[in-house]
């Protein structure tokens, strides 16, 4: 049966009776009801929400990796606490088995006329569509960097991959004392805590390993203040004081040179100051930017490359029949996978109506929520909504360290996102902030 299937351009995979993606067949022409571009955390939690509304097969998605990825706990394999294994999961077993998945990516988008190319030349054409495309590493903006980070021996690292955020805790774990450094770069990147958060519990892992006293640390951000919510970033300013962490506002990384073990950083307000520093270890935020079809999209995109959707409903400002959801679009709020929680009841109720000629109305109030780990047990949780207005689940004030945030970061968040959230079944703490924080107390 699956070598009938295969030569008819079906991939097999485990538990073929249950569910196959389509992959081989080049040049082919696919219909559906709706299109949903990209597998990651938005894309799939999208497609179960309607494959379920809509007939088999009505609903296509369009992505290319085998694997899954919860991202949010990298930070903790970056710090040893977990491994990367468990943070995968195949994408078939993710994904809706009433959605058809093609293994395949973008290429160009044609809004007009309803159409999308891909790369392996195949032609989809929508009635509607979701374009839930996230974000790629830049890598090649900083010269240096993927040389260093295939280098097993440089000490540079990052946790904003899966092929990478293991090197951080080798680096971690390995290190002897000396200058270690990290970095926040100057374009819009997931998990804007993250780059906090590895500093942290580097710092905690140093003070277990009696190496503390024997190192500098410096964080390098190109922000001009250390979080954008004040009522989190005056306890993370403490937290960081504490630690006696060197905070570096408006500094950006501009090279790194790996053979010297030397990183060169420019000022924000000012490319000609230039300051160069030494590392024994440096952990690099990488420049963040949309998937190239999205960049060449122009009428569907800002100056960025970022997704032009309303900020409030969601929807394409050009095109009725396109949504956006999570990091790929343009809307100020903070990319994180709770961000995508909200957005995606969002995005489904406007879509419905939009699907039955109404008007949207739902709206995207802007929250999101970090959960900034400072040690192996503590945890700062914020939440928040545009305009960094505190927005918190819990019934007592979250600006400050908390064991239970921890065990929520590592046990509850993950349970919620494979259990419920992918499978189109959470939409946020709101229900939650209701039932035990019935006065939204901040």
């Amino acid at each position: 049966m699956n070598s009938i299937l295969c030569k008819a351009g079906f991939k097999a995979t485990p538990g073929m009776a249950r569910c196959f993606s389509v992959t081989a067949v080049k040049n082919a022409d696919y219909s559906c009801k709706l299109l949903v571009i990209g597998g990651g955390t938005g894309g799939c939690t999208m497609a179960a929400k309607f494959a379920r509304r809509l007939k088999k097969d009505a609903v296509i998605v369009l992505e290319p990796s085998s694997d899954h990825y919860y991202q949010p706990l990298f930070t903790l394999v970056g710090a040893g606490v977990t491994s990367v294994a468990t943070t995968r999961r195949h994408a078939r077993s993710v994904l809706p088995d009433r959605a058809k998945w093609l293994q395949d990516s973008a290429q160009s988008v044609d809004p007009k006329n309803n159409k999308v190319k891909t790369t392996n030349g195949h032609t989809i054409n929508y009635e509607y569509m979701i374009i839930a495309a996230g974000l790629v590493n830049d890598y090649a903006k900083v010269p240096g960097l993927t040389e260093a980070l295939k280098d097993k021996s440089s000490g540079v690292s990052t946790i904003f991959s899966q092929d990478y955020c293991e090197k951080t805790w080798s680096d971690i774990k390995n290190f002897k004392g000396g200058d270690a450094i990290f970095t926040y770069p100057d374009t819009p990147i997931k998990c804007p805590g993250a780059p906090q958060k590895i500093a942290y519990m580097a710092d905690a892992y140093f003070n277990k390993s009696n190496v503390r006293s024997k190192c500098n640390i410096t964080y390098n951000t190109c922000l001009p203040v250390i979080f954008g919510v004040k009522k989190y970033a005056d306890v993370l300013l403490k937290i960081a004081n504490r630690k006696n962490i060197k905070v570096n506002y408006k500094t950006v990384l501009k090279e790194i040179r790996p053979a010297q073990k030397e990183a060169v950083f420019i000022h924000t307000d000012d490319h000609t100051k230039q300051v160069t520093l030494p590392y024994n270890l440096l952990h690099v935020t990488p420049p963040m930017k949309t998937p190239s079809f999205l960049q060449s999209s122009e009428g569907l995109v800002d100056a960025a490359g970022y997704l032009t959707v309303d900020k409030y409903t969601l929807q394409h400002t050009k095109y009725d029949n396109i949504y956006g959801i999570g990091d790929c679009t343009n809307t100020p709020n903070s990319k994180t996978a709770a961000a995508i929680a909200k957005q995606s009841y969002v995005v489904e109720q406007n879509l419905l109506r939009t699907m039955g000629a109404t008007t949207p109305l739902r709206r995207y109030d802007g929250y999101g929520a970090c959960p900034l780990v400072t040690s192996y047990n503590t945890c700062v949780l914020a939440e928040f909504v545009y305009d960094g207005v505190p927005r918190e689940t819990l019934p007592f004030n979250q600006a400050s360290e908390s064991v239970l945030a921890f065990y929520m970061k590592r046990h509850l968040f993950p349970f919620l996102y494979w259990n419920f959230m992918l499978k189109g079944n959470y939409n946020g703490p709101e229900f939650i902030r209701k039932i035990i924080n019935p006065l939204g107390r901040n």
